[in-house]
């Protein structure tokens, strides 16, 4: 019987690997999607690990440039921050990994696949969904779920088939990737707590300001300091730049997909950055019902990922709607990286609609005569008279 794990290499997913093989007698093909924040050496760890726990296989699956391409090209278009805080740095990629995963069991000809989610969180709805629409036939299969089991009792069943790696919880779990850290902790279970400086994984390093030059080519990020690179390259080399500040910290709280509200603290400098950039340069470059449609859109498109629904048809028409946006989003912004803080200083732009040969807002107009912008407010009151005019009372 032929089963793919979904394997991170953490407490949950090892125990699946172990209890699956043994007890169960499958045969378990480990599979972990990375995408961004991995290095060779922590895959190597993963695989050693996964093969020691009884699985057939490992297997590594590089999507950071997928990833991108998929969707942080278009959290980028849309201006996407969950309740205008969070980029959906953890929740964008959770839909990559599924269907990396699921397509990989397709191919392989496995007739099960497994996660190591739990019955209380997001995760098991993006898995579920992502795995029951692209592959129906697939049975999916979650012990950490269904026997509703404790961290305890995993680590004392890991334990007693041989197993005793350091268990221990840290105290602050981190979640890195391409498009920015997640951090939980204790303090996020409550309300009313911050987490201490030190919870985050970059600490400030730079206190003396810096400017950097943004290039976007129809809204992409393509250039850093007139350096041209890829933009997954160009994500990664802002998040070593900023991270030195201490940029992007903050703390989400949201709804959950199943109903609960949730609070999780992020790190977030690249992905931070770059959407209010972009945003910024939109403001010179779009018309006004650009702005005012994109908005309604990003918002769409940002809840539609967060809750799953990455496969709806829906989601395309999207895309294309914000790609068709971008034709005229290129040009320079201009960033002031300050200890804990950026700053917008301004862009530079051949589609800048600031266009000072009509005249400057708040100066003299060199479009239009006096009388004309008299008689456009006139007319532009109307309606209001005649509710007025009505409605005396």
């Amino acid at each position: 019987m032929k089963l793919v794990l979904a394997y991170s290499g953490g407490l949950d997913t090892s125990y699946c690997a172990k209890y699956l093989s043994k007890e169960k007698g499958y045969e378990v093909h480990a599979v972990s999607v990375n995408t961004g924040g991995f290095s060779a050496e922590e895959i190597k760890n993963i695989e050693d690990k996964a093969l020691q726990l009884g699985a057939t296989s490992y297997t590594s699956i590089d999507a950071v440039q997928t990833f991108y391409n998929k969707v942080v090209k278009y959290l980028i278009f849309g201006n996407v921050l969950k309740n205008n805080t969070y980029p959906l740095s953890v929740s964008a990629e959770r839909i990559v990994q599924a269907i990396e995963i699921v397509n990989y069991a397709k191919k392989v000809g496995a007739q099960y696949i497994a996660h190591g989610s739990t019955g209380a969180g997001n995760d098991q709805v993006r898995f579920d969904m992502i795995f029951q629409i692209i592959a129906p036939e697939i049975e999916i299969i979650t012990p950490i779920r269904d026997n509703r089991l404790s961290r305890e009792t995993e680590i004392e069943y890991l334990k007693a088939n041989g197993v005793d790696y350091p268990w221990e919880k840290a105290k602050y779990s981190i979640n890195r990737g391409l498009w920015g850290t997640s951090v939980g902790g204790e303090e996020t279970l409550t309300s009313e707590k911050p987490l201490p400086d030190s919870a985050y994984p970059s600490q400030l390093q730079e206190k003396n300001p810096s400017e950097v030059k943004l290039t976007f080519e129809k809204g992409e990020l393509v250039a850093i300091n007139g350096v041209k690179e890829n933009p997954v390259a160009n994500i990664e080399k802002l998040e070593a730049m900023a991270s030195k500040y201490a940029i992007g910290r903050d703390i989400h709280v949201g709804d959950t997909i199943i109903g609960i509200k949730g609070r999780v603290g992020f790190e977030a400098p690249a992905s931070l950055i770059i959407i209010k950039a972009h945003h910024l340069l939109e403001k010179h470059t779009l018309t006004k019902w650009q702005q005012y449609q994109k908005e309604q859109q990003g918002n769409f498109y940002g809840m539609l990922l967060h809750e799953g629904n990455y496969l709806d048809a829906v989601m395309r028409n999207i895309e294309a709607f914000l790609t068709d946006t971008q034709k005229t989003v290129s040009g320079d912004v201009f960033v002031g990286l300050y200890p804990f803080q950026f700053r917008l200083n301004g862009i530079s732009s051949k589609h800048d609609l600031m266009n000072a040969s009509f005249g400057s807002y708040g100066e003299m107009n060199k479009g239009w005569s006096a009388d004309e912008a008299k008689g456009f407010i006139k007319i532009l009151a109307n309606s209001g008279k005649i509710y007025n005019h009505v409605n005396k009372e």
